[in-house]
């Protein structure tokens, strides 16, 4: 009974030992000057040649634990040395002036830093994650840097995003509101987006922030009240970004578009009074600066989505002349004001009958509908016939037409010698 005793008290002061060896264990773990050191002799070693940085990186990663202090290795490559909460450098540590801070700030010695950058991250692949929480809270730091600091860091991770070394989410940091309301978001943007679109497009740039869901994000690098088109596409006009004022400007018309159409079919599928339908896509075009032949588009794709329709050849064509006849001649007519508007319309509907298999022999009944409508007028149909058709259908659809292109010559021509006869 004494010996088991004596098994019950030892217990918890072997416990309590394994402890204390425990605590000790996190306390080496995490203490990154060591490492750090070790990285900043190895630079100092180095120089500035980056080719031999890259080098000493590389080989460095077989001693050293990159994975426990990815964030050391990282503050050290940008700033010089460990960082504090706020970006500033830790006073009582050792320093390495070889780091983006301390470079140049012109967009090569930028390109040549993301070199550096690019081989580490290939080499060792899991420093990827911890290299983009760097630069989210660099981003977040960028207060506690000196604007050439800001300068530097924008032109590095511009050219770090075109060559996919980082995804285009890290720019969610750019929205922290304090940076926002100083100004610094936008101005460090202005760097960035120059050095991504030089060494790419603003199509490749749109789709990466289409990608995570950034491109429609753009207007908040500026506080609430100044989140307007106009203010966004003065700024960074000025600013030598022509091109993503253009981007911002057309994706806020293709946003406007959605809601129009979306709106649209609502009110189609309520019923609502063509006068009021009409003035409200007026509305909407003054507003957001459509033009009318995108408007005639929206109107006819959301006419033809509110039928179900019959999937007989032969049917179909009578279902589609009843719905547009009765229903939709007057508010299609309301949007062909201009022959381009026409000319547009006559393209959807070619698309549309050829999209749709069962329309195909549908074509020229609608377009003879709306010619008797006033929908459509003579001048833009023989145009489309002449040569503004698409390829979609062409040879089924110019056939269809021919009669009817033929007889509108006719009673083009006769009217005209009416007239000079009446002269």
């Amino acid at each position: 009974v004494s010996f088991m005793n004596n098994q019950k008290q030892q217990k918890p002061t072997l416990s309590g030992q394994r402890f204390k060896t425990r605590k000790r264990d996190e306390k080496e773990r995490f203490d990154p000057t060591q490492f750090q050191d070790c990285i900043i002799q190895g630079l100092s070693e180095t120089g500035t040649d980056l080719e031999a940085v890259a080098k000493f990186l590389d080989a460095s990663g077989a001693k050293l634990d990159y994975r426990r202090y990815a964030e050391t290795l990282f503050d050290i490559l940008v700033a010089g040395g460990m960082l504090a909460p706020g970006g500033t450098l830790a006073d009582d540590m050792m320093r390495t002036d070889v780091c983006v801070f301390a470079a140049q700030e012109d967009l090569e010695t930028m390109q040549a830093f993301a070199q550096v950058f690019n081989k580490l991250i290939r080499r060792y692949k899991y420093l990827e994650k911890g290299f983009e929480d760097e630069v989210k809270k660099l981003l977040l730091f960028l207060k506690g840097f000196s604007e050439s600091e800001r300068n530097k860091l924008a032109m590095l991770t511009g050219v770090l995003l075109a060559n996919g070394t980082l995804n285009a989410s890290i720019l969610n940091s750019l929205y922290n509101e304090n940076l926002v309301k100083e100004g610094v978001s936008a101005a460090f943007a202005v760097k960035l987006f120059k050095s991504w679109i030089n060494e790419k497009d603003i199509n490749a740039v749109a789709s990466s922030l289409r990608r995570v869901s950034m491109d429609n994000r753009l207007m908040e690098l500026f506080p609430a009240n100044k989140q307007s088109v106009e203010h966004f596409t003065k700024y960074f006009t000025e600013a030598g970004l022509k091109e993503l004022s253009e981007y911002v400007r057309n994706q806020q018309t293709i946003g406007a578009r959605k809601e129009l159409q979306k709106e649209l079919q609502e009110q189609m599928s309520r019923g609502d009074p063509f006068k009021d339908i009409i003035l409200y896509v007026k509305e909407e075009m003054k507003k957001n600066n459509i033009p009318e032949p995108v408007v005639i588009g929206l109107i006819w794709s959301s006419v033809m989505s509110t039928v179900e329709w019959n999937k007989k050849e032969e049917l179909v064509a009578e279902q589609a002349i009843k719905h547009l006849k009765k229903q939709y001649s007057p508010l299609l007519a309301a949007f062909t004001t201009q022959g381009q508007s026409e000319l547009t319309l006559l393209l959807k509907i070619q698309e549309y009958c050829y999209d749709n298999i069962h329309f195909m022999k549908a074509f020229q009944k609608i377009v003879v509908l709306f010619y008797k409508a006033e929908v459509l007028s003579e001048e833009p149909i023989l145009k489309w016939y002449k040569d503004a058709h698409v390829a979609k259908g062409k040879s089924v659809f110019l056939e269809q037409m021919k009669k009817f292109v033929e007889w509108l010559k006719n009673a083009e021509e006769e009217s005209e010698s009416e007239a000079e006869e009446g002269d």
